[in-house]
C-alpha cells in the first residue's frame, strides 16, 4: 500500500488501524513503511478508516509475483490469484460438517499462526511445517499454505517467500487419532522456538453414544480445550460416511 503524498495532509487519522503499525508520520505527510506493511488493505477501506483525502493506493501488479502472498494471507476480501484457491484454509477449516473430511478415527489439526494481532513470518511458518513434516504429516491439498512449499514432504516452503510477513497463516491436515500425542507434543516443542502467536483448532467426530475420545487424550496431555464451534450449512449435500472405504480410517 503507498499514500499518495500530494492528497495526504497529515491528519494521522490512518495511524492506529494498521495493524502491522507500518504508517508513520515523516514531517507532515504520512508514508508506508514497505517492509513492515502487510498488505492486509485495512487503511485504504474507507468503511473503517476514513481518510478524509482517499490518499490510499494500492501498489500496482499487487495481486501478481511473490508480494502477492502477503495481499493473500492477509486480506481477507482476496481470492487467491497465486494459488487460485480462496482464503487462508479451505473452506470448512475449523469444522467438519460440510464435506466430512474427518472421519472417525482422524483428527484434524489446523494451526492459525500470527493471530491475534501479532503477525507472522514464512520463515516462523517453516520451522512449523517442518517439524510436523518430520512424522510424516500430509498438509491438506486445498490450503492455499501447501501450494507455497518447494518440497510438501519435508515441509520446505519455497525460497522466494520466506521473508514475505502476513497477517495469518492456516497450517491445515488430517491424520489418524491415535498419532494426536505425538504430533501435539512436536507443536508444544516448536511453539517454544517460535517469536509469534498461533490458535489450535482441533476436530473430531463424536462416537454413537455421544462421547468423544479425544477429550481423555486431551486431559492426559494437561490441555483443555475451549467448547467453541463454527457451524457451516451444508444444504443439499449428501452426509459424508462416517468411515473411510476400506476400513475404519487409514
Amino acid at each position: 500500500m503507498f499514500i499518495d503524498q500530494e492528497k495526504c495532509s497529515g491528519c494521522g487519522i490512518c495511524l492506529p488501524y494498521c495493524p502491522a503499525g507500518a504508517i508513520k508520520l515523516v514531517g507532515k505527510k504520512a508514508v508506508v513503511d514497505r517492509e513492515l506493511c502487510l498488505e492486509c488493505g485495512n487503511c485504504g477501506r474507507k468503511q473503517v478508516v476514513r481518510c478524509p483525502k482517499d490518499a490510499f493506493v494500492e501498489e500496482p501488479g499487487l495481486y501478481e509475483g511473490v508480494r502477492a502472498v502477503r495481499k493473500f494471507f492477509s486480506d481477507p476480501a482476496t481470492t487467491h490469484k497465486v494459488t487460485r484457491i480462496p482464503g487462508r484454509g479451505t473452506e470448512e477449516v475449523k469444522t467438519n460438517d460440510v464435506t466430512g473430511r474427518v472421519r472417525r478415527g482422524e483428527i484434524g489439526l489446523a494451526l492459525e499462526m500470527g493471530r491475534p494481532c501479532l503477525g507472522t513470518s514464512m520463515q516462523e511458518v517453516q520451522r512449523v511445517t517442518m517439524a510436523l513434516a518430520a512424522h510424516g504429516v500430509v498438509f491438506e491439498e486445498n490450503n492455499p499454505l501447501t501450494h507455497l512449499m518447494s518440497d510438501r514432504k519435508t515441509g520446505a516452503i519455497s525460497t522466494e517467500y520466506l521473508k514475505e510477513k502476513v497477517v495469518s497463516v492456516i497450517i491445515e491436515f488430517t491424520d489418524r487419532a491415535e498419532r494426536l500425542p505425538l504430533l501435539l507434543e512436536t507443536i508444544r516443542k516448536v511453539a517454544r522456538e517460535l517469536d509469534t502467536v498461533f490458535s489450535l483448532d482441533l476436530i473430531a467426530c463424536f462416537e454413537d453414544d455421544g462421547s468423544l475420545p479425544v477429550l481423555e487424550t486431551l486431559n492426559q496431555l494437561g490441555m483443555k480445550p475451549r467448547p467453541n464451534a463454527k457451524i457451516n450449512l451444508g444444504i443439499g449435500r449428501p452426509p459424508a460416511p462416517l468411515y473411510r472405504e476400506g476400513g475404519p480410517c487409514r
